[in-house]
C-alpha cells in the first residue's frame, strides 16, 4: 500500500474502471441528467420528474436511460428509479447544495422542502457541535445524511431519529479526522456491501469483547434497509447483543477517522488513506447461506475479531449467556 503523499486514494484506475468512470462523468455532464439524479436523490418520484424539471417525458426518459446505462440509477418498483450505492458514494455530494439551517431546505433544482423534524435535527446538532463546526457545515451534513437514508427507508416513522444518529456520528468522525477531538480509544471501521450481515456481526463481537476499549463504526457500499433478522438471531444464540446500529452508506470522513479499516467483499468502494491499517476479511455473505452456513461465518468472524483485539492490544472480555 502506498503511504507516501497524504491525499492519495489507492491504486490507479485500470482501463475498464477508467472507461466506466468516464462514461458516468459523460452522463452527468448533461444538465437534465444531473437535475434528474438530484431530484431522485431528494425523493421526487420518477413519474413526477417531467413536471418538476419542466421537461418533456421523452427527454426525461432519455436522461434516465443514460443514467441507468452507466450504472448510476436502476429500476425500482413499478416506474420508479433508485440511485445505486455507487452513485451515492461517488456522486452524492454533487446532488445538494449547502443548506440553510434557518428554514432548512435542500437548495437545488428542484427546491425540495425537508420535513420539520429534519430542521429540528439540524438545530439540535448545530448547538451540540457549535464549538467544532459552523451551523452551515452541520446543516449540510444533516441534509446529506437525510437524503442518503431516505432512499433506503421502508418505514419512515423513525427517519428523523436515524438521521440525527447518522449525522452526529459522521460529524464526530469528521472532528476526529481533522484532529479537533482527542481520541482515547482505537477506532475500527467495518465495511461490507449491505452493512446488514458481516460488518454488523463483526461490530457486535468487537463491541462486546472489547468492553468499551475500542470505538466501532460500520458502513456499506450498498446498504440494505435494515439489519438482516437472521443475523440478529444468530448473535442472540451466542449471547452477543447487537446495538441500535443500522445499515448506513459509506462516507469519506468515517474512513479518515478510523485507525483500522476492515473490508468484507465491497471491492474498491472504500477510499485508502495513509496511516490506517487496512485489512480485507475474505468471508462468504452469511445472509445468502442456510442457517448452518450463517453460524459458521459468525464463528469465523469471532476468531478474526479476537485476532484483531490481539493486534490492537486489547484484552477480550468473556461472553456470558
Amino acid at each position: 500500500m502506498n503511504t507516501g503523499e497524504p491525499h492519495r486514494v489507492g491504486r490507479p484506475l485500470d482501463v475498464a474502471s477508467a472507461a466506466a468512470r468516464a462514461a458516468q462523468a459523460a452522463a452527468l455532464s448533461d444538465g437534465l441528467s444531473l437535475r434528474a439524479l438530484s431530484a431522485l436523490a431528494a425523493g421526487v418520484p420518477a413519474t413526477e420528474l417531467p413536471e418538476v424539471l419542466d421537461a418533456s417525458r421523452r427527454d426525461v426518459a432519455l436522461a434516465l436511460a443514460s443514467l441507468e446505462r452507466v450504472g448510476i440509477v436502476r429500476h425500482g418498483e413499478g416506474e420508479g428509479y433508485d440511485l445505486t450505492g455507487e452513485a451515492w458514494v461517488r456522486f452524492g455530494r454533487l446532488l445538494v447544495e449547502t443548506p440553510r439551517v434557518g428554514g432548512l431546505r435542500a437548495i437545488d433544482v428542484p427546491v425540495v422542502a425537508l420535513p420539520d423534524g429534519i430542521a429540528s435535527v439540524a438545530r439540535d446538532l448545530s448547538y451540540r457541535f457549535s464549538a467544532t463546526f459552523s451551523a452551515e457545515t452541520v446543516g449540510r451534513y444533516v441534509v446529506e445524511s437525510y437524503l442518503l437514508l431516505s432512499q433506503r427507508a421502508h418505514v419512515r416513522t423513525h427517519l428523523a431519529a436515524l438521521t440525527a444518529k447518522y449525522a452526529a456520528d459522521r460529524l464526530d468522525a469528521l472532528a476526529a479526522a481533522q484532529g479537533m477531538t482527542l481520541r482515547g480509544t482505537p477506532e475500527v471501521l467495518f465495511v461490507c456491501v449491505q452493512n446488514a450481515g458481516r460488518s454488523q456481526i463483526a461490530a457486535a463481537y468487537l463491541r462486546h469483547l472489547a468492553g468499551g476499549a475500542v470505538h466501532v463504526r460500520t458502513a456499506g457500499s450498498e446498504p440494505a434497509a435494515a439489519v438482516n433478522p437472521r443475523v440478529l438471531e444468530a448473535l442472540a444464540e451466542v449471547g452477543v447483543p447487537l446495538s441500535d446500529d443500522f445499515p448506513k452508506p459509506l462516507t469519506d470522513e468515517v474512513v479518515q477517522a478510523a485507525d483500522y479499516v476492515i473490508t468484507m467483499g465491497c471491492g474498491d468502494a472504500c477510499p485508502v488513506y495513509p496511516g490506517r491499517r487496512y485489512m480485507d476479511w475474505d468471508l462468504a455473505d452469511p445472509v445468502i447461506l442456510d442457517d448452518a452456513g450463517l453460524r459458521a461465518v459468525r464463528d469465523e468472524i469471532r476468531v478474526l475479531v479476537e485476532g484483531l483485539l490481539v493486534e490492537i492490544g486489547v484484552a477480550a472480555q468473556p461472553i456470558t449467556r
